[in-house]
């Protein structure tokens, strides 16, 4: 039987939800402010490319939860849908190779490191008024950011 794990809180005071269903060959993780799919992104990543440690606390920023950094041999592919320009397209990247590197963050059992699937993630994020979608991400961005990466944590965690 597939096991469903589903987490509901509210980022920037919207409803987000991210939902995780684990199949036999890959992984599913939809993010979603929206109620819908949104841009699906396959992430892959070689078994021989390892993963890169989870730095510790910023003392300066307290309220960050610090994330294990994507490894740059992840492979992304997009499977379904398109942002509607290039900002939103790196944004859902970075989004699908930090919450893939989650999941296989929270796969590995010890020294042991087991064969990673590959992570198919959803992303539909809400527009925030006044965003440019231009140049690098807005500090907006950047707490949306945190507070999905943190449930996408506590959501694999839970498993």
């Amino acid at each position: 039987m597939l096991q469903t794990t589903k987490l509901t809180r509210e980022v920037d005071g919207i409803p987000t939800e991210v939902v995780i269903q684990r199949f036999v060959d890959c992984t599913l993780l939809l993010i979603t402010q929206l109620g819908k799919v949104g841009n699906l992104i396959r992430a892959r990543i070689p078994a021989t490319a390892p993963l890169l440690p989870t730095p510790a606390p910023d003392p300066d920023e307290p309220n960050v939860i610090p994330l294990p950094p994507p490894s740059p041999a992840i492979e992304l592919t997009p499977l379904l849908g398109n942002a509607p320009s290039e900002h939103i397209r790196t944004l859902h990247s970075l989004y699908a190779s930090q919450a893939a590197s989650l999941v296989w963050a929270s796969d590995t059992s010890g020294l042991l490191e087991v064969e990673r699937k590959d992570v198919v993630v959803g992303v539909a994020l809400h527009r925030h008024v006044g965003t440019t979608f231009e140049g690098s991400p807005t500090e907006h961005e950047r707490e949306v950011f945190h507070g999905v990466m943190a449930m996408v944590k506590e959501v694999v965690s839970r498993e």
